[in-house]
């Protein structure tokens, strides 16, 4: 399994209805965990700043993490961009064959 980090930011329309924004939250992560079983969540959170949501989670492919950007995109995000990320140490590991 990869991590991978989803940022997104709301829709002007859906900002207008920020109330019922944790019900929507709700609807998206259903549709994820329907449409999309083997991935397993580690954190969600609300952001201030450029994005409005960061959400951490492990998915077995690049497919699969596209399919979880799409389905934040068909419930009210504006935009969403997806980072692979990996632990540090492997990082580290990583400059030493430089």
């Amino acid at each position: 399994m990869q991590t991978f980090i989803l940022l997104t930011k709301l829709s002007p329309e859906s900002l207008k209805q920020i109330k019922d924004r944790p019900e929507l939250g709700r609807v998206w992560l259903e549709q994820v965990k329907e449409k999309c079983p083997e991935v397993k969540f580690i954190s969600h959170f609300a952001l201030l700043g450029k994005y409005d949501f960061m959400d951490i989670y492990e998915a077995p492919d690049v497919e699969t993490a596209a399919k979880v950007s799409m389905i934040g995109l068909a419930n009210g995000a504006f935009f969403a961009e997806s980072l692979i990320a990996f632990p540090y140490k492997k990082f580290s590991e990583l400059t030493k064959e430089i």
